[in-house]
């Protein structure tokens, strides 16, 4: 399960941390407010690739990470 998402320089986005609760999420806003922003910033910390110009305008680098929790069930199968 996802837990967090850091966001810093990625864009638009100066810096953001979103803490996400075990349940359904939902990412909701108006057209231009950033939802696709955080999808593609999960997709890069999952291993995507991006160039450049994902680099917010005036910083030398981005930085995204994200934490996930691994359940009990999901952690007996892994072993």
């Amino acid at each position: 399960m996802l837990r967090t998402l850091c966001i810093r320089d990625f864009v638009i986005v100066d810096s953001i941390e979103l803490e996400f609760s075990a349940g359904f999420s939902v990412l909701t806003g108006e057209t231009g407010a950033g939802k696709s922003i955080l999808i593609d910033a999960l997709t890069l910390a999952l291993g995507g690739r991006a160039d450049a110009s994902v680099v917010r305008e005036g910083a030398a680098k981005a930085d995204i990470s994200a934490d996930f929790g691994v359940g009990a069930a999901a952690r007996a199968w892994l072993a």
